[in-house]
């Protein structure tokens, strides 16, 4: 890190290697010297509320757009995670399994906003600045489609409400690119009454 990013300042003592169960304790928010038992208080989670949004990079983002991407991020009460990726990911080919996001992808960015108090202003100030994020990062992410992760569900990109196949083709592209096409075929073979959905689960399709 001192010689590929010295602008961090990074400092051994500032690193900590940790089993990746005490880092199960650690996303928690606990300290991951404590027992493993912590993990089995299932009261001990705080409530409150959530939400995520995705991108995939494929182009280097300029320090000077990170800067101002830093800038942005420093407005809201939240946070941005970037997975790398490439490595092993990037020998499989997009069309192996539904999972497309291989060769070429730099990495994934998840923003999320949590906040415990409830009410109608303390939701729209969080979900205002993740929006103001994610539409700030726009210039900088994949294109036709902006893809996104399955797994960071952003109901924001689209949703079932009639089940159709080409109205969930609007988000299914952002999941799983070209894909999609190959579920919702094998859906309409295994479900296609489609009684098994969800907001955003791929809708059946009988024709190719």
């Amino acid at each position: 890190m001192a010689k590929s990013f010295p602008e961090l300042g990074l400092k051994p003592e500032d690193c900590k290697e940790i089993s990746w169960i005490q880092s199960t304790i650690y996303s928690n928010g606990e300290n991951p010297g404590q027992p493993l038992e912590v993990l089995l208080e299932r009261n001990h989670v705080q409530k409150g509320f959530f939400k995520g949004k995705s991108d995939f990079v494929t182009e280097p983002i300029s320090e000077t757009n990170l800067e101002a991407i830093w800038k942005v991020m420093q407005e809201g009460e939240a946070g941005v995670v970037w997975d790398p990726y490439g490595g092993k990911m990037s020998e499989i080919s997009e069309s192996s399994i539904p999972f497309p996001h291989r060769a070429g992808v730099l990495h994934n960015i998840q923003y999320f906003s949590k906040w415990q108090e409830g009410g109608y202003l303390a939701e729209q100030r969080h979900l205002k600045w993740i929006n103001r994020l994610y539409n700030f990062m726009a210039p900088f992410v994949t294109k036709n489609p902006r893809t996104a992760y399955v797994n960071y569900r952003d109901l924001d990109i689209g949703r079932n409400i009639h089940g159709r196949f080409s109205e969930a083709k609007v988000w299914g592209e952002k999941y799983f690119k070209g894909n999609f096409d190959q579920l919702a075929l094998i859906k309409g073979m295994v479900d296609y009454g489609n009684f098994f959905k969800n907001e955003q689960s791929i809708a059946p399709n009988f024709y190719l």
